[in-house]
């Protein structure tokens, strides 16, 4: 992925990272209020690292962790990561061991998503400058909705702005979670989830040795 591209990805987490405090969305669709409340929170967040991230990086990646942690969907995306290696046709088609043996992976690759994405496009967040942030608003209510797609504009130095999509759906508890993003056309979830393939083929279909090599990497876009 591109410099700029992987710098607008930074800012999407950044923006989604605090919906979990918007308990009263604007503008009639909670997913459009959710994104638009967040900016200010998270955006704090980053200047005040300013000021201690480069003696004690540990706390700023904590800080960042324990604001995305409750919003984006980790194990929903590294599922879908995984693909047909923990589709619920191959988790049916296994014993009972095996279906152990794929709850453990499964796991284990949420957590090493979870703490590659954060501290990949952590270190980025900090060189962000100020941009002008436009979320459209929806031309309807979509409360009601389990999936919604919130547009957004970053307008930076280039003559038009990036466009991203995030792609939202509600938990078990109704609580909106980021589940994908797409920047420019281009889709971080297929993205990785070819990632993932192509180092299963390398390993054979061993999956433990895909989860214990993976790094989560810039892609040219």
């Amino acid at each position: 992925m591109s410099v700029s591209l992987m710098r607008v990805w930074l800012v999407a987490c950044c923006l989604l990272a605090g919906s979990v405090w918007a308990e009263s969305p604007a503008g009639g669709s909670p997913a459009y209020g959710v994104v638009e409340d967040a900016t200010e929170r998270v955006m704090a967040v980053v200047q005040e690292a300013d000021a201690y991230a480069n003696e004690d990086p540990e706390r700023y990646y904590s800080a960042i962790q324990e604001i995305l942690d409750p919003v984006i969907d980790f194990r929903g995306f590294a599922r879908t990561v995984m693909g047909p290696y923990a589709s619920s046709e191959r988790y049916r088609s296994l014993d009972e061991a095996g279906r152990a043996q794929l709850r453990d992976q499964l796991d284990r690759f949420s957590e090493v998503m979870r703490v590659g994405l954060v501290r990949t496009y952590g270190k980025g967040l900090l060189a962000f400058g100020g941009s002008r942030i436009e979320v459209v608003k929806p031309d309807s209510d979509d409360a009601g909705e389990p999936r919604v797609s919130v547009r957004q504009l970053i307008y930076n130095d280039e003559p038009e702005p990036y466009v991203l999509l995030y792609q939202m759906g509600r938990d078990k508890a109704g609580d909106w979670k980021l589940r994908n993003v797409i920047i420019e056309s281009v889709n971080l979830g297929e993205i990785y989830r070819n990632q993932f393939q192509d180092s299963a083929r390398k390993f054979d279909g061993d999956i433990d040795s895909v989860i214990e090599n993976w790094a989560t990497v810039e892609v040219e876009a």
